[in-house]
């Protein structure tokens, strides 16, 4: 089933590296390159199917922005 994430704001200096990862911040895969938000997709498998997951921005300045979040 497909999961969809909105980022409404981000902090930091763009361009931001978007990146999903397994709740331990293990196994990220690489999502995008994005310049603001608001931005939305869909967490691709096999990580549709986890319980919790971690989002990970990384910015022009190489300071990580993430968050952990249950579904």
């Amino acid at each position: 089933m497909a999961v969809l994430v909105t980022i409404n704001s981000i902090i930091g200096r763009s361009p931001y590296n978007v990146y999903i990862c397994q709740s331990n911040g293990s196994n990220c895969f690489y999502i995008s390159t994005i310049y603001s938000a608001p931005y939305q997709f869909d967490i691709p498998a096999p990580y549709d199917n986890l319980d919790s997951y971690m989002l990970k921005l990384v910015d022009a300045n190489n300071c990580i922005i993430s968050g952990t979040t249950t579904l």
